[in-house]
């Protein structure tokens, strides 16, 4: 039985959607209609890259794009003022305009600093988010905020740089360590705890399946959880 697509609104000035479900890495459809220009810019680090960066690169590129990869170390140590200034020039050294893409396709290390240098590079150029964590598909793609870290403290420089379409591809989360898939299910379950007690029973009911990594579940849970946040960036 097919997947279905699941979609949100995030209704910020301006409005965004965030699509959910297994296999959009490959639906140019949902993508290529948020490119700005012929350039897209893939900024992601050297665990993702091999798991998912070609798969995106080559859509890309079918659909007529110049595809600039930007590799990056993985690590929140990586997050830093020498790991932004890197995707500044590469870049600058592929020539790239105000009509050039940044897609961010990683975790929230990934996304702050894609997004930021998004924000920054030629006063701010449009930002595609492709979270591939769980905990970044529910919080750190959604609402905008972008940034690094500084010696004398954690996200102390940075932007609100609203990307024109969050993709949260479920497939990506088979890949992903179960340290990390129980630090974003955590997320999810705070979200439940402080806006939705509805939703934590739901949770509670689906756990085992959610556990299992069922895609249909995660699906819904994602969903539910980006529209919980959502509600708070748009108050």
């Amino acid at each position: 039985m097919p997947m279905s697509l699941h979609t949100l609104l995030v209704e910020v000035s301006p409005s965004y959607p965030i699509q959910v479900g297994p296999g959009l890495l490959c639906r140019s459809d949902l993508i290529t209609p948020h490119l700005a220009g012929n350039t897209s810019a893939i900024v992601t680090n050297t665990t993702v890259a091999p798991l998912y960066l070609d798969r995106l690169a080559h859509m890309l590129t079918a659909e007529g794009q110049r595809v600039i990869p930007i590799l990056l170390p993985d690590g929140e140590s990586y997050k830093t003022r020498d790991s932004f200034n890197h995707i500044h020039d590469v870049l600058l050294e592929h020539r790239a305009d105000r009509k050039t893409t940044v897609i961010a396709l990683g975790g929230g290390v990934v996304g702050d600093l894609a997004g930021y240098a998004a924000a920054t590079y030629l006063r701010g150029v449009p930002l595609i988010q492709v979270p591939t964590t769980l905990l970044s598909q529910v919080d750190s793609s959604v609402g905008g905020k972008t940034g690094i870290n500084h010696p004398l403290g954690k996200n102390m420089i940075g932007a609100f740089h609203q990307p024109r379409l969050v993709l949260a591809d479920t497939t990506t989360l088979d890949t992903l360590p179960q340290r990390e898939f129980l630090a974003g299910l955590a997320e999810v379950i705070k979200y439940a705890l402080i806006r939705d007690l509805p939703f934590l029973e739901w949770l509670e009911i689906h756990l085992e399946a959610l556990l299992q990594r069922d895609p249909e579940i995660l699906a819904q849970a994602i969903l539910t959880s980006c529209r919980n946040k959502s509600t708070l960036v748009a108050a």
